[in-house]
């Protein structure tokens, strides 16, 4: 079977990080450039798309840029260093659980765009360096609060001291803040439990992979590389206008949308452009012409 170009969603399993998964699909695929969208901790577990060529991986930031959903379980009344289950944990005196009304409006005041401050053992840089590395070698980490987006923050289960929740954000939400934050302002403490990636776009983790299975399994279940712009607008082109594109030159539109979109030629995905103001789209990344998908 030829491989394409495109997107392995894998299940990943607890106790490997995002790059061990990425390792063990090079088993799979060696010799070919691989990438991965959104990295896991190690304890979560979930969906990790891995862009396998260097078509795939050339797009994978927008795979990263696309909506994530999560399923997490929150332990209230205790706090953790790293805020999740592998820190050194400390509980605290709770006279009085919050009770369920409590807790869904909070829930509800942490749901839109909301600032967020990473947690100090997390992948965030400072000065360059990552946030974890240093708050392991005993530094204080200081980190600056991001803008994000909460999309859709749900209770799906409350029993104290656990919480199980739905969460839908943008890019760059560490679930490991919501949970710390929440613990904070309801006065009892919280950390990360459990953390399951469930969805990416619209990408589910019930599409995806275990990595007990064969090279020819995950071949099967490859994803276009369209999938990089299911979230963008599309604008198809002539095959004039394509080739002007592919060649770096501009065209105008009549579209009414700004900002990038997936540009198509009938049913073939041949890059991103930008369309401005004035209704000139110019190409920002695109498929080279010798290329149709394959690797």
């Amino acid at each position: 079977m030829q491989l394409r170009s495109g997107y392995l969603p894998v299940d990943k399993p607890p106790g490997m990080t995002s790059r061990d998964v990425v390792n063990h699909v090079q088993a799979w695929f060696p010799k070919t450039k691989l990438g991965h969208a959104g990295t896991l901790d190690p304890a979560a577990t979930g969906l990790l798309i891995i862009g396998v060529g260097s078509i795939a991986t050339r797009f994978i930031e927008y795979v990263q840029d696309q909506e994530k959903q999560y399923r997490s379980v929150f332990q209230l009344g205790s706090i953790s260093t790293t805020d999740d289950a592998d820190g050194e944990i400390t509980e605290n005196t709770v006279v009085e659980p919050p009770s369920l009304e409590m807790i869904q409006d909070q829930l509800t005041k942490q749901t839109g765009v909301i600032m967020q401050t990473p947690p100090a053992y997390s992948a965030a840089r400072v000065m360059g360096v990552r946030a974890h590395t240093r708050a392991r070698r005993g530094e204080t980490v200081e980190l600056k609060p991001r803008q994000i987006s909460v999309y859709e923050f749900q209770c799906l289960r409350y029993h104290f001291p656990e919480l199980e929740v739905m969460v839908n954000c943008s890019k760059g939400t560490y679930i490991r803040s919501l949970a710390r934050d929440l613990g904070q302002i309801l006065q009892t403490g919280a950390y990360v439990k459990a953390l399951r990636r469930t969805r990416i776009g619209k990408v589910n983790v019930e599409d995806a992979i275990n990595l007990d299975s064969s090279a020819d399994e995950a071949i099967k279940v490859m994803l276009p590389v369209s999938v990089a712009v299911q979230h963008l607008p599309r604008l198809v082109a002539s095959d004039e206008e394509t080739k002007r594109l592919r060649q770096g030159q501009i065209i105008l539109t009549t579209s009414q949308i700004t900002g990038e979109m997936g540009l198509w030629n009938r049913d073939t995905f041949i890059g991103i452009v930008k369309c401005g103001e004035d209704r000139v789209i110019t190409p920002t990344k695109m498929i080279p012409t010798d290329v149709t998908g394959l690797d």
